[in-house]
C-alpha cells in the first residue's frame, strides 16, 4: 500500500506534499478586509503536519487528501457567515442545526452528537486588566469556539475577539505523538486550553473581590466600618454571573466525553478529559463560592450604609435636642408680659444665661455619654 501511495505522489504533482512541520500562510487572525473566515487549514498524518509546495490548501483539496492517503484535515474558521460557511458543511456533510449555531454564535455550552460527528460548544472567558475597579469596569470578556469533531476531520469555528488557537496549533504539532490520536486529541487540547482561561481568569478575578472585602470592612473614620459604593460590588456580581454562565453548563459535556464511550473518542485520550472536568468542577466550585461571598459583601456594605444613616440621625437629633432649650427659654422670654419671673431683678439675665448654658451642657453630656455623640 505503502508503494502505491508513493506512485500516486509521483503521478499527481499538483498533490505535493511533504512532512516538514512549518508555518500556515493562514496562521494568523482573520483580517475583516478579507473575504476569507479561513484562519487556518491543514491535513495531518501520523501526527506530522503536510506543507505543500503550491501553497496553503483549500478545504475541499485538504479533504481529498485526506480520503485519499489518511490522516485528518483540520480547519480553523473565525466569524464565518452563512455563505461562507455553506461550502463547507456540505463538504463534511455536517448538521444544519449544528451549523446554524456555529454561524449565529451566542449559544451556551454543550455537547450534541449527531450520526458522523460532535459538537461542542466552548465558551473563552478573557480577563480585562483595569487600574481600578469601578462601577462600569467590565472585568471579563467572553468569546466562543464551536468544534465539530469527525472520523477524519476536525473543524473550529471562534467568535470574539479573544480565544485564538494559533498557540494551541503550534504546541501540538509539536507533540506528533499525542496529534497522532486523531481529531479526539484536538478536541481534548482546545477544552483542557479553554479550562486553564478560566482557572487564571479565576484567580485574577479573586484579586478583585479579595480587595473590595477588605475595603469593606476595613475600619473608616473613628474606627468604624467605610461604606464602600455598592456599584462597584454590584459590576463586579454581574461580572462573576457572566463567568458562571460559561463554566456550569459545560461541567456535564466534560463529564460525557470523560466517562461514557465514544464511537469519535480515542479511548487513551477519554482518560485526559477526566483531568479536564475535575479542574472543571473546581473552577465551579470556586465562582459559586465568588457569588455567595459577593452577596455576603453586598449586604454587609448596605448595612454598613444604613448604620453610617443612623448614625448621622443620632447626631442631628441630639443636637436638635440641645438647641431646644435655649430655644424655649427665648421663646418664653421673648413674649410681652409686665409680670414675668424675675424680669425688674439685675441678676436675672445672667442667671437664666447660666441656667441655659448648665442645661445644654447637661444634655450634651449625657448624650456623649451614651454614644449619641
Amino acid at each position: 500500500m505503502s508503494m502505491i501511495r508513493d506512485l500516486r505522489a509521483v503521478v499527481r504533482p499538483s498533490s505535493r506534499v511533504s512532512l516538514r512541520k512549518e508555518s500556515s500562510p493562514y496562521d494568523a487572525t482573520r483580517d475583516p478586509a478579507t473575504t476569507t473566515a479561513v484562519v487556518d487549514c491543514a491535513v495531518y498524518r501520523d501526527g506530522r503536519r503536510l506543507v505543500t509546495e503550491g501553497g496553503p490548501l483549500t478545504p475541499h483539496e485538504a479533504m481529498r487528501l485526506v480520503r485519499r492517503d489518511g490522516g485528518f484535515v483540520w480547519i480553523g474558521l473565525h466569524e464565518p457567515n452563512e455563505a461562507e460557511f455553506a461550502g463547507i458543511a456540505r463538504e463534511f456533510g455536517l448538521h444544519p442545526l449544528a451549523v446554524e449555531d456555529a454561524v449565529q454564535a451566542h449559544q451556551r455550552p454543550k455537547l450534541e452528537r449527531y450520526d458522523d460527528s460532535l459538537f461542542t460548544v466552548f465558551k473563552t472567558v478573557h480577563y480585562l486588566d483595569h487600574d481600578e475597579l469601578s462601577a462600569s469596569s467590565e472585568v471579563v470578556e467572553t468569546g466562543e469556539v464551536m468544534c465539530f469533531t469527525g472520523r477524519d476531520f476536525f473543524i473550529t469555528v471562534r467568535h470574539g475577539g479573544q480565544g485564538s488557537l494559533r498557540a494551541l496549533r503550534h504546541r501540538l504539532q509539536d507533540d506528533p505523538e499525542l496529534l497522532a490520536k486523531g481529531p479526539s486529541a484536538v478536541l481534548h487540547a482546545i477544552a483542557d486550553h479553554v479550562v486553564d482561561g478560566y482557572i487564571a481568569v479565576a484567580d485574577a478575578v479573586q484579586d478583585d473581590i479579595d480587595e473590595v472585602e477588605t475595603e469593606v470592612f476595613s475600619p473608616g473614620r473613628k474606627g468604624t466600618p467605610r461604606a464602600t459604593d455598592a456599584g462597584r460590588i454590584y459590576q463586579l456580581k454581574r461580572e462573576v454571573l457572566e463567568f458562571k454562565r460559561a463554566v456550569s453548563p459545560l461541567l456535564r459535556p466534560m463529564q460525557l466525553l470523560s466517562e461514557r464511550p465514544m464511537r469519535l473518542v480515542d479511548p487513551d485520550i477519554q482518560k485526559y478529559f477526566r483531568d479536564v472536568a475535575d479542574h472543571l468542577a473546581r473552577v465551579q466550585e470556586q465562582v459559586i463560592g465568588f457569588d455567595e461571598l459577593l452577596n455576603s459583601i453586598l449586604q454587609a456594605n448596605l448595612a454598613q450604609a444604613s448604620v453610617a444613616q443612623n448614625e448621622d440621625m443620632r447626631k442631628i437629633t441630639s443636637w436638635a435636642a440641645i438647641i431646644a432649650v435655649p430655644t424655649m427659654v427665648c421663646g418664653v422670654y421673648g413674649m410681652n408680659f409686665d409680670h414675668m419671673p424675675e424680669l425688674r431683678w439685675k441678676y436675672g439675665y445672667p442667671m437664666v444665661l447660666g441656667i441655659t448654658v448648665a442645661l445644654c451642657l447637661g444634655i450634651h453630656r449625657t448624650l456623649k455619654r451614651n454614644g449619641w455623640l
